[in-house]
């Protein structure tokens, strides 16, 4: 299996888990046992949306690099690869970071884009043979 393909699956999983956990530790600070604060922007708010994304993304994303990385990737797929966990984390952070998840701000759009290139590039490529 390729070192990259087994970094960037690993880097999606610690995303993702570490956001569930930072879900569940703000839920405990904040006194919200379900659903999401009262106020929009709230920390909470955004981490839950930041993982409930990452929730969406990252396990077709771990198939994807998994299959191409049992197969031999390619230097584009490995590229696709890195940049799409690249992507995911710029998603979190535009999320986590800004103050108002209502305006689009840059991390988040160039994580929301570039996470659909990369994933229906590599998508095309599996199907293609690359």
């Amino acid at each position: 299996m390729h070192p990259v393909v087994i970094h960037c699956t690993a880097a999606l999983g610690v995303l993702l888990f570490l956001l569930g956990l930072a879900v569940s530790v703000l839920r405990f600070r904040s006194r919200v046992g379900s659903g999401q604060a009262a106020e929009k922007n709230a920390p909470l708010n955004r981490v839950i949306r930041a993982h409930a994304n990452t929730a969406e993304f990252a396990p077709f994303l771990a198939v994807l690099f998994l299959y191409f990385g049992w197969r031999g990737p390619s230097e584009l797929a490995v590229w696709l690869i890195v940049a799409a966990t690249v992507c995911r984390f710029l998603l979190v952070i535009g999320l986590i970071a800004w103050p108002s998840m209502s305006r689009p701000n840059p991390a988040r759009f160039i994580g929301a884009l570039g996470t659909y290139v990369c994933g229906a590039a590599l998508s095309i490529l599996m199907v293609a043979g690359g």
